[in-house]
């Protein structure tokens, strides 16, 4: 079996005792806790203040409401090893994604390396069998390095044409070099699970992959308040079918993952470590297949201030905040089992995504109609913090 490793040392930043994290974690007999993580003891910080992860994000100060107060509920130790979904204890506390009612969104085709995969997919029309020949073919129609190019700028509308020439422009090559950026709904709020639990493939899928990326939380104004980690799940034969079925694609059961923890903006962490952060993604299957891969957010084609100001403005506005994942450079494509399949998920796959400043976001891959459903939405949050006297 792959390791499914939950230990603090592997999963928390390897600079947390100096981190403002932030997290969720489900407290039997209660419900869902905000809670940080002071030294070793995770503390719940959950009052009138701070009923949720949203009020927290709305305040002014959010560094300063969680530094002093709250109960200690257990060590992180003890939680972490709790969330293995596989063994869980229901009478001792777990941890949830570090979100809760902000909206869902994501960024797509940020990174060249994916922009040309999703090129491939369209082209491919959800047949993984396809892929490497048509990957040749593009790349030697292109014979240009598209992270040269600022997308909306006057070269990319050049390249822009020149493809269109030769018959190979997609909409995704649009929103990857065009002047707008593609903005998209990955899931509800509530919907998404945290580390230790498992993400879900829709049992269509044949040709799927994790998309490890980096996801800032933003509150109501637009500012970027804090950030964690992703795994965007993604159906390749879904999505390469029709960029119509993009919900089919990315908005299933348990397919959206967000942790461990959020960790706050500060006067040691903010964006500037964002843009630097090299994100790894390691994928062990049962089989004895193992991935690895890497994805440097200063290979980012547009600002992640522009991300952020695609989602919201004058022209949307978001009450309660939303997250953005990023996008990602890394689309695994090495073949797992025959020659030109490349890559797909197995159940049974250990995934995790990381980086220094953010920590350890692990998850088993499962079918979505085999994780565990999803009931526990608003209407139950509202209805849980007003028997509790928090609202």
């Amino acid at each position: 079996m792959p390791n499914f490793d939950l230990s603090a040392d592997s999963i928390l930043p390897t600079d947390a005792a100096h981190a403002s994290l932030v997290g969720r974690v489900w407290r039997p007999g209660i419900g869902p806790a905000v809670v940080t993580l002071r030294g070793d003891t995770v503390v719940d910080v959950t009052s009138r203040a701070v009923p949720t992860v949203r009020d927290l994000m709305e305040a002014a100060d959010p560094v300063g409401l969680i530094a002093e107060g709250g109960e200690a509920i257990g060590s992180i130790g003890d939680i972490l090893a709790n969330s293995d979904e596989s063994r869980l204890d229901p009478n001792r506390p777990w941890l949830l994604a570090p979100i809760d009612l902000q909206a869902v969104k994501a960024a797509g085709v940020t990174f060249v390396i994916s922009l040309l995969e999703r090129v491939i997919e369209e082209h491919a029309r959800g047949a993984p069998e396809k892929a490497a020949s048509i990957r040749a073919e593009i790349d030697g129609i292109i014979g240009h390095d598209l992270r040269a190019l600022r997308p909306g700028s006057e070269e990319a509308a050049r390249v822009k044409d020149i493809l269109v020439a030769r018959g190979v422009w997609s909409q995704y090559l649009e929103v990857g070099i065009g002047p707008d950026a593609e903005i998209f709904t990955k899931g509800q709020p509530l919907s998404s699970v945290g580390t230790g639990a498992s993400v879900g493939l829709h049992p269509v899928s044949t040709w799927n992959n994790p998309e490890p990326e980096v996801v800032v939380v933003v509150n109501s104004a637009g500012r970027i308040v804090g950030a964690t980690l992703g795994n965007d799940v993604n159906l390749r034969d879904v999505e390469g079918r029709s960029a119509l079925l993009l919900g089919k694609a990315k908005d299933n059961n348990a397919s959206g993952a967000i942790g461990p923890f959020v960790r706050l903006f500060d006067g040691g962490f903010g964006l500037e470590t964002i843009n630097r952060a090299e994100v790894t993604l390691n994928v062990v299957g049962e089989d004895g297949f193992a991935l690895k891969g890497r994805s440097n957010m200063a290979e980012i084609a547009r600002p992640v201030d522009d991300l952020v100001a695609a989602a919201i403005g004058p022209h949307h506005q978001y009450p309660d905040g939303f997250v953005l994942y990023l996008g990602t450079m890394f689309a695994p494509i090495e073949d797992r089992d025959a020659p030109g399949k490349g890559f797909t998920h197995k159940l049974g796959d250990v995934v995790r995504i990381a980086t220094p400043s953010l920590g350890a976001l692990v998850n088993r891959v499962r079918l979505s109609t085999e994780c565990t459903p999803w009931t526990f939405g608003p209407g139950a949050l509202m209805h849980n913090l007003a028997r509790r006297g928090l609202l």
